[in-house]
């Protein structure tokens, strides 16, 4: 990961520092110091050193928003172990976690969390949101044009093209006309959210069938799956990819559609590749990630939870992603 952090996020409850630190030690690392990281939206991040000099970038993953049906350690792993194996096939560009003595890509920590540490890259992080130049985008595009060349690892999993919580999201729409969410400070306003805006999430939810079932069988590829600018990380000039546990199996448009800016992007990712874009499938991907953060959002505030920067964050990306999806449609 990289050495030039910024960004805010709560310190997580229920992690032991000192657990933290005993884990440290099976990568061999006794620290002498472990700074809390506020970057990032999902996983805890720390930068430890020892007395020697080098330093590490610490993740410590919830488990519980890594799989399904209580298989997030085995979801976490299998996308670690593929990352690891990436590097091995030669893509440098995998900024893959560090196998601690005993070959493992991460430890337990408690039953809830797991510990994996990264190398420290020196370079230029972006963010979520920011804009590619030209020549950063063609790079981009000819790294994931390389990714998706690669045999795949044994280890690598599918990425289902339905979003695993639309249930939930289904539910939570059905409830939003009923009674008043308590979860916390921001449970009511989005079940106001929600029910203002039921008719037009249930569209959506029907357009993205529809496009889930044009899309099926298309060829799968190992894709990075969230190569947006906010895990890019440049290196000399050329990015390097961090945050693989959304590695996957999965339609190249599943990344290209994060990165591609435009016909010349596409026309030469065809041209290292033999295969050309299909703009239906990035359309369902780009729908399908907008979805999937409606869905978990609101599964968040429905659920018992406190004013936080974390929860403030959460209330403000899905106000934004609610009125991105609902807008009307331009007949211009």
């Amino acid at each position: 990961m990289v050495d030039n952090l910024a960004g805010m996020k709560d310190r997580p409850a229920g992690v032991d520092e000192r657990a933290l630190r005993d884990a440290l030690e099976k990568w061999g690392i006794g620290a002498v110091s472990l700074e809390y990281a506020p970057v990032g939206f999902g996983d805890y991040h720390w930068i430890a050193a020892d007395a020697d000099g080098p330093r590490w970038f610490v993740t410590v993953a919830d488990l519980a928003q890594k799989g399904q049906a209580g298989d997030g350690e085995s979801a976490l792993r299998r996308a670690m172990d593929t990352a690891v194996a990436l590097r091995g096939q030669g893509l440098d560009f995998v900024v893959a976690p560090l196998a601690d003595a005993g070959g493992e890509t991460l430890q337990l920590l408690g039953s809830r969390h797991a510990v994996s540490v990264f190398p420290l890259v020196s370079g230029r992080p972006g963010e979520f949101g920011d804009r590619l130049t030209a020549d950063e985008r063609r790079k981009t595009v000819e790294m994931l044009a390389e990714l998706h060349r690669t045999p795949p690892p044994a280890s690598t999993p599918v990425r289902p093209l339905r979003v695993p919580m639309r249930g939930r999201l289904e539910e939570a729409i059905e409830a939003s006309g009923g009674g008043v969410w308590r979860g916390g400070p921001y449970a009511e306003p989005a079940r106001a959210l929600v029910a203002d805006s039921a008719g037009r999430l249930r569209e959506r939810l029907a357009e993205f069938d529809r496009r889930v079932d044009e899309a099926s069988g298309a060829d799968l590829v190992v894709t990075h799956g969230e190569p947006h600018p906010g895990n890019l990380v440049m290196v000399e000039g050329s990015p390097v990819l961090v945050d693989w546990d959304t590695v996957g199996l999965a339609p190249p448009e599943r990344d290209l559609w994060l990165v591609a800016g435009g016909p010349d992007d596409l026309a030469r990712y065809a041209e290292l590749t033999g295969r050309r874009p299909d703009p239906e499938v990035m359309e369902l991907f780009r729908l399908r990630w907008a979805i999937e953060d409606v869905a978990l959002y609101v599964e968040d505030l429905r659920s018992p939870h406190e004013l936080s920067a974390d929860t403030r964050e959460a209330w403000e990306a899905l106000t934004d992603t609610v009125r991105e999806l609902t807008a009307p449609v331009s007949n211009s």
